[in-house]
């Protein structure tokens, strides 16, 4: 097998590995909560974009606006989100997270990568700096090509 195809199995399983114990974490997590996955989902974009508008949620979840609309209205209800009026457009609303729900969230990505930090302890310090070396290399080919999408 050459070299590129044996490291594109290395990675592939990894990929495989990682995403299968990252997604049934939070899963599991999302579920303790009471909260359903697009939910969720609503809550870490906007965690992660600070403030967006229901078409951006809408646009980036692949719902429409009134799903989205909807979805936000319960989190709203919940404490989890605020909205204001959007001063460039007193008829659209900003959309935020509000300080249960950036606590919320920051909870859940801590829970979500707390095997890392399981898997790192199991790694003799020259292994935590080959991954660390290999793992940085690979996230500057990974930009890369997200780049060119």
């Amino acid at each position: 097998m050459t070299d590129s195809l044996q490291i594109s199995k290395a990675l592939r399983q990894w990929v495989d590995v990682t995403t299968h114990r990252s997604m049934r974490d939070q899963s599991r997590y999302v579920k303790s909560l009471g909260f359903s996955m697009p939910q969720f989902f609503l809550l870490m974009q906007v965690y992660y974009k600070k403030q967006c508008g229901i078409s951006d949620l809408s646009e980036h979840m692949e719902i429409t606006s009134a799903a989205a609309s909807q979805t936000v209205e319960k989190l709203v209800q919940s404490g989890l989100l605020e909205r204001a009026e959007d001063p460039s457009d007193r008829r659209a609303k900003q959309i935020t997270l509000s300080v249960k729900g950036r606590e919320l969230i920051e909870k859940s990505i801590n829970e979500r990568f707390r095997w890392v930090d399981e898997l790192t302890a199991n790694l003799g310090a020259d292994e935590q700096k080959k991954v660390s070396q290999a793992l940085d290399i690979l996230t500057e080919a990974a930009k890369k090509v997200e780049n060119r999408e």
